[in-house]
């Protein structure tokens, strides 16, 4: 049984996140392994795995990158697990670039302005190819959603690396 039967929730990227924890919570209820203490060691086995099951699907359907290469993996494009090496050349340069300049704001005299506008171009950059993203999940174009997926980490890492860099430069404000 796929996560989105399990939660009870239309098999697309778009859900009710209100709704998707709402029926996380009901179901952790039914199926919390302290239910079954009484139970033989099988059916306490069973109830510990289906928990984790459910708790499993929850993260997975909650976190929008998650949910995307949960769909994809539906699709049979394991993009969690894969090897293959990004082809496109260059978006691949771009990357380079912007982690250049984000080490080169690290030692500038004016880190906070540089960062500030280094973040706000990198969310729209993420905020682009998110949205390119659903359009083509919900187009069901697999394959360039996966591309799109494999992008947005790219995006999300280095989002991470800006959100470091803050805290390393301004904690001490």
């Amino acid at each position: 049984m796929d996560y989105f039967t399990l939660l009870g929730m239309p098999n697309r990227f778009d859900i009710d996140k209100q709704q998707l924890a709402s029926r996380y919570q009901e179901m952790q209820r039914q199926y919390h392994p302290d239910r079954f203490a009484g139970k033989s060691d099988k059916e306490q086995v069973q109830a510990i795995s289906f928990a984790s099951t459910i708790n499993q699907a929850y993260q997975t359907l909650k976190n929008p990158l998650s949910r995307a290469e949960y769909m994809l993996s539906l699709q049979g494009i394991d993009i969690a697990n894969e090897q293959q090496t990004m082809h496109d050349t260059a978006f691949l340069m771009e990357q380079l670039t912007l982690r250049e300049e984000l080490d080169d704001i690290e030692h500038s005299t004016d880190a906070e302005n540089l960062l500030a506008d280094f973040s706000a171009r990198l969310e729209k950059m993420y905020t682009v190819r998110y949205d390119e993203m659903v359009k083509t999940l919900d187009s069901q174009t697999w394959d360039i959603a996966a591309d799109n997926v494999r992008k947005l980490r790219f995006l999300a890492k280095l989002k991470e690396q800006v959100e470091h860099l803050e805290e390393r430069l301004f904690d001490g404000f």
